[in-house]
């Protein structure tokens, strides 16, 4: 089923990949990793919810290992955001309640996906400025040695859920809307932001 999804997902997969590709840049800045962190964390905390609040998908995964809002909340605190503000951050309000497991597992195979260049552009942020990233790389560092253990569960995950093929349609259906909502969310003004740390 993974191997369906990244075929089916994969239009959608450059500009995925181009919402962190600002951070390998030369001059990258610890105000440019703050501002993706922002961004992450609206797309990711409200998201987090919905996952949680859809019934019986903890018997399918492991929730509480897969929910990483708190640590993205813990790394902007680190970089100076105070508590009342990450909690008056602007978050995105596309995201759905989840009428199934399948249409949860869509959706979430969009953020799980981003965890398997965490590693990456952890170690080059920290080339850059390791005093920050010293302090702020909760989010990025939470499956640190796990990520490939991760990722094959969620596909055992995925392919126990998507037995049937309606089921399996639904699920790619959902990553699609979950990889449109995410890009649509990426591409809001950086003002809004700035506004909510003010």
């Amino acid at each position: 089923m993974v191997e369906r999804l990244n075929a089916e997902t994969q239009i959608h997969h450059k500009d995925a990949d181009a919402d962190s590709d600002a951070l390998f840049d030369r001059d990258v800045t610890a105000s440019q990793y703050l501002v993706y962190l922002m961004r992450v964390y609206g797309f990711e905390a409200p998201l987090d919810s919905a996952i949680a609040m859809t019934p019986k998908l903890e018997l399918v995964l492991d929730l509480r290992a897969r929910s990483r809002a708190g640590f993205l909340a813990q790394d902007l605190m680190a970089l100076g955001v105070r508590p009342a503000a990450v909690a008056a951050m602007p978050l995105c309000l596309a995201i759905p309640q989840f009428r199934s497991v399948a249409e949860a597992m869509g959706w979430l195979y969009v953020v799980e996906r981003t965890t398997l260049a965490h590693n990456v552009i952890r170690r080059h942020l920290t080339t850059r400025f390791p005093l920050e990233m010293e302090a702020a790389s909760a989010y990025l560092s939470s499956y640190d040695g796990v990520v490939g253990k991760r990722w094959h569960e969620f596909g055992e995950a995925l392919d126990e859920v998507a037995r049937h093929p309606a089921v399996a349609e639904r699920i790619v259906a959902a990553a699609n809307d979950g990889f449109r909502c995410r890009r649509t969310w990426f591409l809001q003004d950086t003002g809004d932001y700035a506004r909510s740390t003010g």
